[in-house]
C-alpha cells in the first residue's frame, strides 16, 4: 500500500460532482448491445482530453471498443480496468417504460444516481476515469501503465435461429477482440457491481436446446393424434428435465467454493401463434446451465448431451435431439494473488474493514481475460438492479469511494512515487 501521504493525496483528489457528471453524460448515451459506437465515441474523446494514449478497436460497423493509456514511467506492471459499455436494455420495452431508471437519462435524487446501465456498468466506467483523474491530479507517478478498456458485448446473449445480428453478440464478444488486438495486461479490475466484495470466481454458463418433433396437420384432422403433437410431447421431456436439474445442481463436483450450480429452464418456442390451425412440428426447449469454473466446458458439453440421448431413448417415438449453443467458460483468481491484496488494502483505507470475498453464478468478462493469461478481480459497488418502481440506481458516495479504491489499488499495482 502507498504510504499515508500518497494514499491521501489520491482520495482527497477523487471529485464527486466531476465523477456524477461524467456517469451522467454516460448514462445519457444509449448503447444497447449491437449499438454501443456512440458510448464509444464519448469514452475516447474523454480519455483523450485526460492525455491518455487512446486505440479505437472497430469490433464491427456499429460497435467498437476504446483502449486509453495513462502510461507509467517505466518499470512497473501494467493495470486494466475493463467495463462494458452495452446495457442489460434499451430502455424500450414495454415492462420498462414507465421506470425512469431504466431509461437512457442519468438523474440524481435522495444521494443516489438513477439511469438505464448505471450499475451495469457505466458507473464502473466512471469510477475508472475518475480514478485516473484522480491520480493525475494528486501529482502521483506510476511506474507501470494504467489501461482503461471500454468494451462492447458483454451481456450475456447469443445469435440462435432467427435471432441474427449484432444485437445478439454478446458473451464478451468485445473483450475477446480486445485482447487478440493489443489491449493486455499484467492483470485486471472489473468493476461489475459485487456489493463491494472481492469475487474470487464465477460460474460460466452452457445454453443448451433441446428439441421434440412432431406431425405437422390441420386441426380438422387431428381427432386421436394428439399424442403426436411436438407440444404435448414436449411437456412429457420437461418433465424428465425437472427430475434431471437436481442431480446437476447437487453434484459436488458443480460446486465452486460452497456456492452450488443452477440451471434455468429459460425459453420454451413451439408452434405459431397466428396459424393455430396446425400442430407444430417443432418445439424447442431453452436450458441455461451453470458451470463451475473448475470444469471444462468440454466435460459439461459432453454431461449434458449424455442427458439429451437419455430423453431420446427414454422418448423414441418424439425425435428428441439436443445442441450446445453457448459455452461460456467461469473465472477464478487465487487468494493470494497481489491484485486481491492491493484492492483488499485500498478498500481497508477507504471503507475502513477488509472487504467481503464472494463467487457469483453471473458471467463476465473475466472469463475472457483469464483465459488470455491476464488474472481479473470483479469488484465493484452495489447491485442497484433490484428497485422494479426506479429502476437502474447507485450510490453516488459508494461510487466515489469506489473510484478512490480502485486509484489506490492502480497505485499499489503499478507502483507510485
Amino acid at each position: 500500500m502507498p504510504d499515508a501521504p500518497i494514499t491521501d493525496s489520491i482520495t482527497a483528489a477523487v471529485d464527486e460532482q466531476r465523477l456524477v457528471d461524467f456517469a451522467e453524460a454516460a448514462i445519457s448515451v444509449p448503447s444497447f448491445t449491437g449499438d454501443e459506437q456512440a458510448m464509444a465515441e464519448l469514452m475516447a474523446e474523454t480519455l483523450s482530453e485526460m492525455g491518455l494514449a487512446v486505440q479505437w478497436q472497430q469490433v464491427e460497423d456499429g460497435r467498437a471498443n476504446v483502449l486509453g493509456t495513462l502510461a507509467g514511467s517505466g518499470g512497473g506492471q501494467t493495470l486494466m480496468f475493463n467495463g462494458h459499455m452495452d446495457t442489460s436494455y434499451s430502455g424500450r420495452e414495454p415492462w420498462l417504460r414507465h421506470v425512469p431508471g431504466f431509461q437512457p437519462h442519468g438523474f440524481v435524487e435522495d444521494g443516489r444516481l438513477y439511469g438505464l446501465g448505471v450499475s451495469n456498468m457505466k458507473g464502473a466506467l466512471a469510477c475508472y476515469v475518475e480514478a485516473v483523474r484522480a491520480l493525475q491530479d494528486s501529482g502521483v507517478r506510476l511506474a507501470g501503465d494504467v489501461l482503461v478498456a471500454a468494451v462492447c458485448g458483454e451481456i450475456e446473449k447469443t445469435q440462435q435461429g432467427e435471432a441474427q445480428g449484432a444485437q445478439y453478440r454478446g458473451y464478451a464478444a468485445g473483450s475477446r477482440y480486445l485482447v487478440s488486438h493489443g489491449g493486455v495486461a499484467d492483470m485486471c479490475i472489473l468493476g461489475e457491481p459485487t456489493e463491494g466484495k472481492v469475487v474470487l470466481g464465477h460460474f460460466g454458463s452452457l445454453w443448451l436446446r433441446i428439441s421434440t418433433h412432431g406431425n405437422f396437420i390441420h386441426t380438422a384432422f387431428t381427432e386421436g393424434k394428439r399424442d403426436q403433437n411436438s407440444i404435448l410431447r414436449m411437456r412429457e421431456v420437461l418433465d424428465a428435465v425437472l427430475d434431471w436439474i437436481p442431480s446437476w445442481e447437487a453434484d459436488p463436483e458443480n460446486a465452486y467454493r460452497g456456492a452450488k450450480a443452477i440451471v434455468n429452464v429459460g425459453a420454451l418456442q413451439g408452434g405459431f401463434g397466428w396459424r393455430v390451425s396446425r400442430t407444430p412440428h417443432r418445439t424447442d426447449l431453452f436450458l441455461d446451465v451453470r458451470v463451475p469454473p473448475t470444469k471444462e466446458m468440454a466435460v459439461a458439453r459432453r454431461q449434458v448431451l449424455e442427458m439429451v440421448r437419455g430423453l431420446a431413448a427414454r422418448f423414441p417415438e418424439y425425435g428428441v435431439e439436443g445442441e450446445v449453443y453457448v459455452t461460456a467458460p467461469g473465472a477464478e483468481i487465487d487468494e493470494g494473488h497481489p491484485l486481491v491484496a492491493a484492492i483488499d488494502a485500498g478498500h481497508e483505507a477507504v471503507f475502513g474493514e477488509r472487504p467481503e470475498r464472494d463467487v457469483t453464478r453471473w458471467f463476465s468478462d473475466a472469463s475472457a481475460l483469464t483465459r488470455y493469461g491476464i488474472p481479473t478481480v470483479n469488484y465493484g459497488t452495489s447491485t442497484g438492479l433490484l428497485d422494479t418502481e426506479k429502476g437502474e440506481n447507485l450510490s453516488i458516495d459508494g461510487l466515489v469511494k469506489t473510484a478512490q479504491v480502485y486509484a489506490l489499488a492502480a497505485a499499489e499495482v503499478c507502483g507510485a512515487s
